[in-house]
């Protein structure tokens, strides 16, 4: 299998990735990162992060759910049991990112190239969800592009690639 899989995932100091179904900031330049960097491709992601999308499939990407449930409905996605088939229904070297929640994301990182995050210098007062550990002698940092606060953005941030050692 040649797919190249990136999971993209935003997160904070304490690595939360969400709190009741939500994201937990609102940064505008991770949406617009998110969108430039999975438009065209393919995105992966369990049941309940396509139903926290508010208008539903993301256009202009191959939209793949993951439920144990087959007979869900998820209009203009396709529904898979496992990530496993998901991924068996790639095309060759279709770039596939991973988009949440934390058990789509837990069973992918062992299989993941790439990792890209967008790192929160802060720490939400809520967080139900943590993406799981980033273990540095697996991820090497390949990129950093910090952030600084700014009218829209209400705390710094830095978009991190990480590649595997």
């Amino acid at each position: 299998m040649t797919n190249m899989i990136s999971i993209i995932a935003a997160v904070d100091r304490r690595m939360g990735i969400g709190f009741q179904n939500k994201l937990l900031f609102w940064l505008p330049n991770d949406l617009k990162r998110f969108k430039a960097l999975t438009t065209g491709n393919t995105i992966i992601m369990g049941r309940k992060t396509f139903e926290s999308l508010p208008k539903g499939a993301l256009p202009n990407r191959r939209n793949v759910v993951l439920s144990s449930n087959p007979a869900i409905e998820c209009p203009g996605a396709e529904v898979f049991s496992s990530l496993e088939a998901a991924l068996q229904s790639c095309a060759e070297n279709e770039h596939v990112y991973i988009i949440g929640g934390a058990s789509i994301y837990r069973q992918a990182l062992p299989l993941a190239d790439e990792l890209c995050l967008t790192e929160i210098d802060d720490t939400a007062a809520e967080v139900d969800v943590f993406f799981p550990a980033v273990d540095p002698t697996i991820w090497h940092e390949k990129s950093r592009e910090a952030h600084p606060t700014d009218e829209k953005h209400l705390c710094s941030y830095a978009f991190v690639d990480y590649v595997r050692r």
